[in-house]
């Protein structure tokens, strides 16, 4: 591995470490409101059991995103993203 991409590596842990610590703030964060997750699953005309499925979640994990007791984390939050900007692609990927 070359010395400069080692040295970017070591400074992005460096920089999560201290995210996750609460010592530095990211720069950037995604959030969805519940009605942000309703609408999404709605622009796609899915039921909630349909969409939890596709994103690879259970229904009452959605149901929880899409009524506020719970938040969407990590790989979860990114997907929804992803869907949110393009559902289209993200179907067709899913279902190749």
């Amino acid at each position: 591995m070359k010395k400069e991409l080692f040295k970017q590596l070591s400074e992005s842990l460096n920089e999560a470490v201290e995210i996750h610590k609460g010592k530095a703030k990211p720069s950037r964060e995604f959030y969805f409101s519940p009605l942000d997750i309703k609408h999404v699953r709605e622009s796609l005309d899915f039921s909630q059991s349909k969409f939890a499925h596709m994103i690879g979640v259970s229904a009452g994990t959605l149901r929880n995103w899409e009524q506020g007791r719970r938040r969407p984390v990590g790989p979860a939050m990114v997907l929804l993203k992803v869907i949110s900007e393009n559902p289209k692609m993200v179907f067709k990927a899913l279902h190749a």
